[in-house]
């Protein structure tokens, strides 16, 4: 499986296409944690609330044990001290709920930030290059024969801007429809040019149609 292209101008836009991609997952991975560890700040109220409670409902344990040991009115005396450490416990749940919502906000920031735009970028250039790779694959596949040129030539008469095929040698077309070797071989190279590839056996400047042998005229 060919991943780059042979031609040193496709291979480098590609080359730079896929490190664009990759900079643009650091660049928003780098700006999610930003702004998680910037909305959980918004944690530290809800801490406080929590350590508040937690030291409040402390005492209130203590007061209450105190006054437990006070002869014959120490049930009552504590009922208060109780009351309150309970309601300092509700305060300190509060300010931990808190936290853990906050800490979800942050966590769900994130992940959007990196989702949705990295995500939008990948669906536009996974399917070019996985495209690029199997066209690529099928041209490596059918450069081994005549016979597979054959069909590269005749997508290149198919599909080939008109300036590509006017750019190859004149009395191109009439040689390929006689069979001619040189005409297949040249229109074939000018198919795979398109996917920045070299036929087999091709110099520097093979795959763009300039530089293709002239073909011999048939009848």
């Amino acid at each position: 499986m060919r991943l780059y292209a042979a031609r040193p101008d496709r291979r480098l836009g590609q080359v730079l296409a896929d490190a664009g991609v990759l900079g643009w997952l650091v660049l928003w991975v780098v700006v999610a944690r930003v702004v998680h560890g910037a909305v959980l700040v918004l944690a530290e109220p809800g801490r406080a609330v929590e350590d508040l409670g937690s030291s409040v409902a402390d005492s209130m344990g203590s007061a209450a044990s105190a006054a437990e040991d006070v002869p014959v009115v120490g049930d009552e005396l504590s009922s208060p001290f109780d009351a309150l450490g309970e309601a300092a416990g509700s305060v300190s749940g509060a300010g931990q709920a808190a936290q853990d919502a906050v800490g979800t906000l942050a966590t769900v920031l994130a992940v959007v930030l990196v989702v949705l735009p990295v995500g939008w970028l990948v669906s536009r250039w996974l399917p070019w290059r996985l495209r690029w790779v199997r066209e690529a694959s099928a041209v490596a596949r059918m450069s081994g024969g005549p016979a597979d040129l054959e069909l590269l030539a005749a997508r290149a008469v198919a599909t080939a801007p008109l300036p590509r095929l006017a750019a190859l040698p004149p009395g191109t077309g009439a040689a390929w429809r006689a069979g001619d070797p040189a005409a297949v071989r040249a229109l074939a190279a000018l198919e795979a040019g398109r996917l920045g590839l070299r036929l087999p056996g091709s110099g520097p400047d093979a795959g763009t149609g300039a530089t293709a042998t002239p073909p011999s005229r048939s009848g």
